[in-house]
Parts: C-alpha cells; structure tokens; sequence
C-alpha cells in the first residue's frame, strides 16, 4: 500500500485497488482501511471502481501517532479526508463509511457537496444522543482491547487514549450531540444510510431524522446489529450494489 502526505499535516496509508469511478472507503474505530473493509474492496475493485481506503490518522500505519481524540476529532478526519482527494487529485468520488467513518463520510459531504458522487454508510447517524454517555463510560478501564490492536496501532496503552476519546464524546453530548446533523441539508448527492435492527449505539429514529434532512437521502435497516458488512453481507452488497448503480447512472 502506498502513502501521501496531506496537506493537513497528516500522512496516509491506504489501500489502492482496481480502475474506475473512485470510491472513497472509510474504516471504523481502530480499524483500518483493509482490516475493517477488505472484503467490500474485493467484492467493488472488479466492478469497475477505483477502491481507496485510508487508514485514518493515527490509525494503522498512517501519521503523526499517537492517534489522538481532541473534541472536533471527526471533523478533523472529515479534513483529511478532503485532504486525501486533493492530493490525488480525485475532483468526484463515491463515499463509503462504517461506523466513525461513516460519520466522516458525513461531515465530508457536508463539509464539500460538489466532491461527492453519492454517500454510503453504515452504524452512523449523525448525532450522539445522552444514552452515549454511559456507552462511552464503559470504554474504560480499555481491557476490551486485545493485542492485535494495539500492535495494528502501535499502541503501548490504551487507557490514556480512551480517556481522551470519552472526554471528546460527552463534550460532544454536552454540546447538544450534533455530529453532523446540522450539515445534512448541505448533502445533495444521494446518501444510504444503514442501520441494524439491534445496534444500541445507533436508534431508527436517529437515522430517520438524519435522512429527513437530507434532500435525497434513504434509511435501510437491517436485522443485524452495528457490524452490517460482517452480519448480513449478502443482504449488504444487494442493497449497497443497487444504490451505487443507481447513483452512478
């Protein structure tokens, strides 16, 4: 995988596969661009699109490390994001994001409508209600965390970064929640949002009232939990093939 220095200060590992309309694809939480979405490379790449998957800053082998979580953390991947399509000269892209990524992927088209062919995501909704609180609360003490990761990332420990990323969530729920809500009514390409029927971070009623802003927008739920891509993959590449052909056309 290559890397690119952005004009943000941040440099980026990614994946680069296939030939194509551009599809930018953005991983979750401690993932990274081929951990997180690897098989929905595989399955795009011979579909004639041009997969790129960053890892985000800090993440993966992308820099400056130690990721950090300052309070506009997602809007600052948002800018690299931007960033990222600048430096490789990519003026219009597909943009698919998971989870965290999916909220960039929001801000993103919020931030830049006219850079954006269409808008994909998944276990994102634009706002983080007070029910986040305790959800977030739990991420420490970080044993959740398993070797892996923290080798993937470069991580010694995990307990000062998570501290940080709670501080940066309930300042977010103080602030009134607004992950990318306000920005929704700036997104005039068509935009997917997915949710599973069980994933408690991510209510219905959150993503319909995102999509109500939208001027063409769509909620598709499914009968998984936050994972869609891992949980129903065939459900997802039906409902997710259909909605890039359609938006391509």
């Amino acid at each position: 995988m290559p890397y690119i220095d952005l004009a943000t200060g941040a440099r980026f590992h990614y994946e680069d596969e296939g030939s194509g309309t551009p599809i930018i694809g953005l991983h979750g939480r401690f993932g990274t661009g081929r951990a997180d979405l690897g098989g929905i490379i595989d399955w795009l790449t011979p579909q004639g699109y041009r997969v790129l998957a960053p890892s985000l800053r800090g993440y993966g082998e992308s820099t400056p490390k130690p990721r950090d979580y300052p309070f506009d953390f997602y809007h600052r991947d948002a800018r690299d994001v931007l960033a990222f399509m600048d430096a490789l000269k990519i003026e219009r892209a597909h943009l698919l994001g998971y989870s965290d990524g999916g909220e960039v992927a929001l801000i993103a088209a919020g931030f830049a409508p006219e850079r954006c062919i269409s808008v994909a995501v998944w276990g994102a909704v634009g706002y983080y209600g007070p029910a986040m609180r305790p959800v977030a609360q739990a991420n420490y003490p970080a044993t959740w965390m398993d070797e892996a990761t923290k080798k993937l990332h470069g991580i010694d420990d995990p307990n000062p970064l998570v501290l940080e990323w709670i501080a940066a969530v309930k300042h977010l729920i103080d602030s009134g929640g607004d992950v990318s809500l306000s920005l929704a009514p700036n997104i005039s390409a068509p935009v997917l949002l997915m949710l599973g029927e069980q994933d408690r971070l991510n209510p219905q009623e959150y993503g319909q009232n995102f999509i109500d802003r939208t001027p063409h927008g769509k909620l598709v739920m499914f009968k998984t939990g936050h994972g869609i891509h891992q949980q129903d993959w065939e459900g997802f590449k039906r409902v997710v093939g259909d909605f890039l052909r359609s938006a391509s056309s």
